[in-house]
């Protein structure tokens, strides 16, 4: 009961700066909940995806695998239906390339989005907690210019402690946000470069198919 009777207290000192701060908070834990459930999702889908399609494409069966990616709502199977599509059209590596890093270009703003509003609004709480102690030192030196000289330095005092709760608020809100964002951008670019490292794993296979065809032809 006396921790939560210090953390009212600490709230309340702080001032009308605290109900915009705890505001960022709210919106930046949202965003951050959502991001991580979604790239979580997106990853657990994405590793069940190539499970089922790796043996297809390493037996040939690409127009199979296009069947399956076109079924899938996976990103890695967005991004392989690109270049599987054109296998019919071209054989030419670089064509399939151009194809799939179409996939990719429309893959990678999903999983990267609204992430960077994270690092926006823990500078956002930082930034108000300052304003909130900036404002709150111009009320307590105006409020101690007309107060008793006796009283002045323990007047001032209280009131400048009083002042900082709203920066060390904004803080203790902006430092976690701004790790939240580094963990989900980490998050996000791993998933990235999976479903890059899977391109080049098709492009290869693919190749690979295509010259052990030449080479029976030419037998």
């Amino acid at each position: 009961m006396n921790t939560y009777g210090t953390i009212v207290q600490f709230f309340q000192q702080g001032g009308v700066f605290m109900y915009p701060i705890i505001a960022v908070l709210i919106v930046g834990l949202a965003i951050a909940i959502e991001r991580y459930v979604y790239l979580s999702v997106s990853r657990a889908r994405n590793r069940h995806s190539w499970n089922q399609l790796l043996p297809v494409l390493q037996a040939g069966k690409f127009r199979e695998a296009r069947d399956y990616t076109e079924k899938s709502s996976a990103a890695i199977s967005r991004i392989l239906n690109y270049g599987l599509s054109r296998l019919g059209m071209t054989r030419q590596r670089s064509d399939l390339e151009m194809a799939m890093e179409e996939g990719l270009m429309e893959v990678i703003p999903r999983l990267e989005k609204r992430t960077h509003y994270l690092a926006t609004l823990a500078n956002i709480a930082t930034l108000l907690g300052l304003l909130g102690t900036i404002i709150g030192l111009i009320e307590a030196f105006t409020a101690v210019a007309a107060a008793n000289p006796v009283d002045k330095a323990e007047m001032l005092s209280a009131s400048i402690s009083r002042a900082m709760n709203t920066t060390a608020f904004g803080l203790m809100v902006g430092i976690p946000l701004l790790m939240i964002h580094a963990v989900l951008q980490s998050k996000s670019t791993q998933l990235i470069d999976s479903l890059e490292m899977a391109s080049v794993k098709v492009m290869n296979i693919i190749g690979d198919r295509a010259n052990a065809s030449r080479q029976a032809a030419a037998q």
